[in-house]
C-alpha cells in the first residue's frame, strides 16, 4: 500500500477519514470578492459552523486586529470559539486546497507533504507570495515537513485512500511542471503520496483558471466509488468534455483489475455578471462536486440553480452516515474557486 521516500513510506488518506482539523483562510480585502466582501463573509460562518462542533477549524487571519473583528463575528454566529485556533499570517488568498498542507500518514505517525505553488502556471504572479504562507507556519504543525520541489495544488488531485488518484492531463501535464512526462508526475506521485495508480481524465471545465482541477469534475465517494460532473445539454460548452471524462472513468479499473461505480451528478449553470471587470458574461466554472467532506458533515457547494436540489440528494445517498449541508456559492465563485477550494483536511494521524 505504501511507497517508500528514502527510508519512510508515504500514503495520502482519502478525506473521508477522520480529521483532526480544517484549515481555512479568511477572506482577504481584495478586488476579487469587492462588494461582494460580507457575503463570502458569511459563506466562511457557514462553513465554520458546520464543521466546528465536531473538528477544530485552523483559521488564517491576516493581523491581530483581523483576528479581533473575525472573533466577535463568529461569536455573534454562535460558534465556539475554543474550538477555532487562529494564525496571523502573510497571505493573498483564501485558496488553502491549492498552497497549503497535504498530509500524508507513515508508518509512525504522519508528515506533509510541501508542493510548489506557482499561480497556476504562472498566470497569476500576484499569488506567489503564498508558497510561503507554510514556509513561515511549519512550525505550528506537529508533523515534519517534506519539501517536493514539484508544483502542484491540492485541488489538482483526489485519492481513494488507498493509493489510486483522479487528476486531469490538462492540468499536471500541459500547464505545470512543463517538459516533466506522464510517468514522472506519477513517480512523483507514487513517492510523495503513495500513489499505485493514477486515472487520467483529459480536461476539466471551460474557463477554470486552475487548468482542469479534478475537483470541479470527479471526486472519489469511497474506495471502489466516483462521483462525476456531466452535462445533459449537447450545445453546453462542457458536454463534449465531460463526456469523454464519463467514459474514461467507466473504463478505469482499480490496482487489482477491478472497475469502478460511477455515479454521475449534474452540472449547475452560472454565467457571471455582465458588468464584472474581469469575467463579464462569461459561463462560470460551478461544480457539485466541489464538496468538502467532514467528520459528521458534507458541505456542498450550491448556486441558486435548477440543479441544486437533484445535486443534493445524490451527495446524500452517497454519504448516508453524514450530514450534508448545502451552502450558496455564487458569492464565492466570483473568487476563483467554492467550498472545497478553501478548504484543507488535516487527518487525525
Amino acid at each position: 500500500m505504501f511507497w517508500k521516500l528514502k527510508k519512510e513510506k508515504f500514503l495520502m488518506p482519502a478525506e473521508w477519514e477522520r480529521h483532526s482539523a480544517t484549515w481555512l483562510a479568511w477572506p482577504n480585502d481584495d478586488d476579487y470578492f469587492g462588494e461582494r466582501m460580507k457575503r463570502v463573509e458569511n459563506i466562511y460562518l457557514e462553513i465554520i459552523k458546520a464543521l466546528h462542533s465536531d473538528e477544530l477549524i485552523k483559521l488564517l487571519v491576516p493581523s491581530k486586529e483581523k483576528e479581533e473583528k473575525v472573533k466577535g463575528m463568529l461569536k455573534t454566529a454562535e460558534i465556539d470559539l475554543t474550538q477555532v485556533i487562529f494564525y496571523q499570517a502573510d497571505y493573498v488568498d483564501v485558496w488553502m486546497r491549492d498552497y497549503g498542507p497535504i498530509f500524508v500518514k507513515k508508518e509512525d505517525g504522519g508528515a506533509w507533504i510541501k508542493w510548489e505553488y506557482d499561480g497556476y502556471g504562472g498566470k497569476f504572479p500576484e499569488l506567489l507570495p503564498d508558497n510561503k504562507v507554510f514556509l513561515n507556519l511549519k512550525n505550528f504543525i506537529k508533523h515534519k515537513m517534506v519539501k517536493t520541489g514539484f508544483v502542484l495544488e491540492g485541488g489538482a488531485i483526489d485519492s481513494n485512500g488507498q493509493g489510486v488518484f483522479l487528476t486531469t492531463k490538462e492540468c499536471l501535464i500541459e500547464k505545470r511542471n512543463l517538459g516533466e512526462t506522464k510517468e514522472e508526475n506519477e513517480r512523483m506521485l507514487g513517492k510523495f503520496l503513495g500513489a499505485k495508480k493514477v486515472l487520467w481524465l483529459n480536461k476539466g471545465l471551460v474557463n477554470d483558471h486552475t487548468d482542469g482541477h479534478i475537483d470541479e469534475v470527479a471526486r472519489f465517494m469511497a474506495p471502489d466509488k466516483i462521483l462525476c460532473s456531466f452535462e445533459e445539454n449537447p450545445a453546453d460548452e462542457n458536454f463534449s468534455r465531460l463526456k469523454e471524462n464519463l467514459e474514461i472513468l467507466e473504463n478505469a479499473t482499480d490496482e487489482n483489475g477491478n472497475k469502478f461505480g460511477i455515479i454521475k451528478i449534474p452540472l449547475p449553470h452560472m454565467y457571471y455578471e455582465k458588468v464584472d471587470k474581469e469575467f463579464g458574461g462569461k459561463k462560470a466554472p460551478v461544480s457539485y462536486v466541489n464538496f468538502y467532506i467532514g467528520n459528521k458533515t458534507v458541505l456542498v457547494s450550491l448556486f441558486d440553480d435548477p440543479n441544486d436540489g437533484k445535486a443534493l440528494e445524490i451527495i446524500k445517498a452517497c454519504f448516508p452516515g453524514k450530514e450534508v449541508v448545502g451552502i450558496n456559492c455564487r458569492d464565492l465563485i466570483y473568487g476563483g474557486g467554492a467550498i472545497h477550494c478553501i478548504t484543507g483536511q488535516e487527518p487525525l494521524i
